[in-house]
């Protein structure tokens, strides 16, 4: 019995390569790959505008007073007697009052020794208006009085400590040695403009 066996063409010799078809669809993004080395240091960039010179961007004091005071009139201004710090000089001794030359968010911080018996009245200034007030009655005990404040302060503002007498008696308690009454202030953030 025979098999019939169909000729099969020969293979011809390998034709030109097509023209490219459609790109397909994107498929799935991969994994992300390693980090790679890295590049080489860029080059300087050009210097910056000049600063002020006479700008500092800090403000920080720290004052006392070793003095004990009793308010003689409706509002008096309390003045100081001991510096701890005076970052150029920002805060006037004399006049006992903080200058504000960098504009910015500030913290103030004051501390009063009370007088037994009598009233403790006073005002944290922000320039002529009253920022917040220190108050303790009057009482058989003397204590120690804080008051702390946050203030967003503009250049030449003024902050300042007074007391405030009203009908009754009205005193801070010190005993020339010991330093009871501190105010401190310090800029925090200095404003971007």
């Amino acid at each position: 019995m025979y098999h019939f066996c169909p000729l099969l063409p020969l293979a011809g010799e390998k034709g030109d390569r097509g023209e490219p078809g459609m790109p397909g669809k994107w498929g799935k993004e991969g994994p992300r790959g390693e980090r790679g080395a890295q590049g080489q240091k860029g080059s300087k960039g050009q210097m910056g505008t000049a600063g002020d010179p006479c700008k500092h961007q800090y403000a920080a004091f720290s004052v006392g007073r070793k003095k004990a005071l009793h308010s003689s009139e409706g509002f008096q201004v309390l003045i100081f007697d001991t510096v701890f710090v005076n970052l150029y000089s920002h805060f006037d001794m004399f006049n006992g009052k903080f200058y504000c030359y960098v504009g910015g968010l500030y913290y103030f911080s004051l501390n009063v020794h009370t007088w037994n018996f009598k009233e403790t009245y006073m005002h944290i200034m922000h320039n002529e208006e009253e920022a917040v007030i220190l108050y303790a009655q009057p009482s058989d005990r003397s204590i120690m009085q804080s008051q702390t404040l946050m203030l967003e302060l503009q250049e030449n503002d003024e902050i300042w400590v007074r007391l405030y007498k009203r009908e009754r008696e009205n005193a801070i308690y010190s005993d020339d040695v010991d330093v009871y009454i501190t105010f401190s202030g310090y800029l925090v953030k200095p404003s971007l403009d």
